[in-house]
């Protein structure tokens, strides 16, 4: 599959990008695909499967009769519809997927300044106080947070708070009304500010996870433990496909140890490179030219409350290589 983060397909049923015989609304197809997929991950917290989600319903669109897509008026919002409620559907199933998940289950990381394209309908009428920065929807944060919502909550959360859909066509995705979509939005920014997720500034975070950096590197566990907060979590997803800890670790000190015995196992030829993660400052470890973890943090009150090791080498398929803006 190709990767969509940078580029579209080149060939959409049949017809070849920039090609003789091309269909008329191609273009505009190819041109929602970004904001599809910014959607789809947002919704599934997973590259490969949003990648999917856009690809199903590319499909579905062309498999309509082209009488029956020329009445479309806005085949951009056609087709938001569909992948939504792919996601719906998929959201729901994930759910049974991930108890059989070895060990804890972390969002797909993305490497680099991902561009986050537009809001899908111009506000919608949000109140600002509830609107959700594109920014803050991609961080590894935030991601967590969406996973402890119900499809429902997650599908409405996204559409409204985030992209600026009214309810009444959330309503149409999720198949509520306009009020019960609104119900499920409060219930969601519940979530949200229970989990105090906020946004920190990306100066301000690089220069603790540089500290950071330097601390692990030199084994220095008094400094690790200063940068972090005393109810620190670290959290790690191999997949059962990858070494490392299985339960989280919750504390500083403890947190502090579990690192510098990961700076004692570093092999050699193992780097530890400063790196956007969900554009966000992270970390990641390369091995060979090869990203084989990538760690992402959460900053408050200048120290680190939650760091979020991924391993499982599925999720890291899109770091290996350079990446715009890392």
């Amino acid at each position: 599959m190709v990767n969509s983060w940078s580029k579209p397909d080149k060939e959409v049923d049949g017809e070849m990008e920039g090609g003789a015989g091309r269909e008329p609304g191609l273009d505009q197809v190819l041109a929602e695909r970004r904001q599809l997929i910014n959607v789809a991950y947002r919704m599934l917290g997973s590259a490969t499967e949003a990648e999917d989600a856009v690809q199903e319903a590319i499909a579905r669109w062309y498999a309509l009769p082209v009488a029956e897509r020329e009445q479309i008026a806005s085949p951009g919002a056609w087709l938001t519809t569909v992948v939504s409620r792919i996601c719906l559907n998929l959201l729901g199933s994930a759910r049974v997927r991930r108890e059989a998940y070895v060990g804890e289950w972390i969002p797909e990381p993305l490497p680099g300044s991902i561009e986050q394209g537009v809001g899908g309908a111009g506000g919608g009428g949000v109140d600002p106080a509830d609107r959700v920065t594109l920014d803050e929807s991609i961080s590894m944060a935030f991601l967590v947070v969406l996973e402890t919502m119900t499809p429902a909550e997650r599908v409405t959360f996204i559409l409204h708070d985030v992209f600026g859909y009214p309810f009444a066509e959330v309503g149409e995705v999720v198949g509520r009304s306009a009020a019960a979509c609104r119900q499920l939005a409060v219930s969601a920014r519940r979530r949200v500010r229970a989990s105090q997720v906020r946004a920190v500034a990306s100066a301000q975070q690089a220069g603790i996870v540089r500290a950071f950096k330097t601390a692990w590197e030199a084994k220095d566990i008094d400094g690790l433990v200063g940068l972090l907060d005393p109810g620190a979590t670290a959290v790690a997803d191999g997949g059962g496909r990858a070494t490392t800890f299985v339960q989280p670790i919750e504390g500083a000190e403890q947190i502090a140890q579990a690192w510098f015995a990961i700076a004692n196992r570093r092999p050699s030829d193992m780097a530890f490179i400063e790196r956007t993660v969900n554009g966000q400052p992270g970390i990641v470890a390369e091995q060979g030219g090869v990203t084989v973890t990538v760690f992402a943090f959460a900053v408050a009150d200048d120290r680190i409350t939650d760091i979020w090791v991924v391993r499982n080498p599925e999720k890291l398929r899109l770091w290996t290589g350079p990446v715009s803006g890392s």
